[in-house]
């Protein structure tokens, strides 16, 4: 299926309750009261008849499902909830690959990014808000994205990679990625902001 195809088929379940279809499409989201973090993505991709990608980020050829949590704050308003895992980093590639022809570049521009709300550890809702891609099209925001990609090659050429910190990056950051505090393993992760860029004027688009 191709990416746009998967897009249009997502966006007709906009609006619905994936807790409900997880019962309707026999998705596991709590076994031995352990949730099963994946179960959103798994909805999703059984809406698409497509098989239950094992992977964190499933990966179907040409695209690349994402899905992002949502939350309503006290005031109503409705933010991003959490930054997003992009790839990871892989420091001997990274000094040696101009943005352009990045790993990082190259998984943005295949992701489907599905928002969903979310209302509690419980699970008992998540209503599907939009479905959108990170096609980069905004020159000011693919500037930035460059910016902070060069920002984080030069200082693993420069410093080393383990001076990398999460506090780099306008709209990229590498932080830590694994259990535990002492990893050593780092990842690109999306900045709540930059997700803003392309997850509200999406939501806006439905009338929601």
């Amino acid at each position: 299926m191709e990416r746009q195809k998967a897009v249009e088929k997502l966006s007709t379940i906009a609006g619905q309750d994936l807790r409900e279809l997880a019962s309707e499409y026999e998705v596991t989201v709590f076994k031995d009261e352990k949730k099963n973090k994946g179960w959103a993505g798994h909805v999703l991709e059984r809406h698409l008849d497509l098989p239950i990608n094992s992977a964190q980020a499933p990966n179907f050829g040409s695209w690349e499902l994402k899905t992002v949590p949502l939350k309503y704050l006290k005031n109503g308003e409705l933010r991003i909830k959490e930054t997003m895992a992009v790839t990871m980093i892989d420091p001997y590639n990274v000094q040696r690959t101009d943005f352009e022809d990045s790993h990082l570049l190259t998984k943005l521009r295949k992701m489907v990014v599905a928002a969903r709300i979310w209302e509690s550890q419980e699970e008992e809702r998540s209503i599907l808000y939009c479905v959108t891609t990170f096609d980069l099209d905004d020159p000011e925001v693919y500037n930035q994205v460059k910016a902070d990609y060069d920002l984080i090659r030069e200082t693993i050429r420069t410093d080393g990679f383990s001076a990398l910190t999460g506090r780099m990056g306008v709209y990229i950051q590498p932080r830590t990625k694994g259990t535990g505090h002492g990893g050593t393993s780092r990842a690109f992760y999306a900045r709540k902001v930059f997700l803003e860029k392309f997850i509200f004027p999406a939501l806006s688009q439905t009338g929601n």
